[in-house]
């Protein structure tokens, strides 16, 4: 049986299973890619609870993983620490950040300029002060 280890938590080998053919000693190649799906779904899945609000969480983990790695870096931070901290409504104006585009959260988050919106401006201003007040170093590996 093969064991893989993510930090403390144990991943099971369902997946590793499931690939068969295509483990080391078969295709290198892929299953290189295949571990990294593996071990990335992992993390996504934050957890096996299926409610509408762990659900939602994992879609706004997915939807924080930006093209760019500086957006990374302020936004899943926030989002694992502060989100559930959030009132509704900046919780709902969160959703409507993360459906911007790169550039424009890139030029906001990097103080370059600030958004229109009274509200998405605020909640920029919260995620920009986060990163500035904590240690993000555990996500420079992102």
């Amino acid at each position: 049986t093969i064991q893989i280890k993510q930090g403390t938590k144990q991943v099971s080998t369902k997946l590793i299973n499931s690939i068969g053919e295509a483990w080391p000693w078969r295709d290198p190649t892929a299953s290189v890619y295949w571990l990294f799906i593996f071990i990335y779904s992992e993390r996504l899945t934050l957890s096996d609870d299926t409610s509408p609000a762990a659900v939602l969480r994992k879609r706004l983990y997915w939807h924080s993983r930006r093209g760019m790695w500086e957006l990374d870096l302020l936004l899943i931070p926030f989002l694992e620490k502060r989100f559930d901290t959030l009132s509704e409504e900046e919780q709902l104006t969160y959703q409507r950040l993360i459906e911007e585009e790169d550039q424009d959260l890139f030029v906001w988050l990097m103080h370059r300029e600030w958004p229109e919106d009274p509200d998405l401006r605020h909640l920029v201003q919260m995620i920009v002060e986060h990163a500035e007040t904590t240690d993000n170093t555990a996500y420079r590996t992102l």
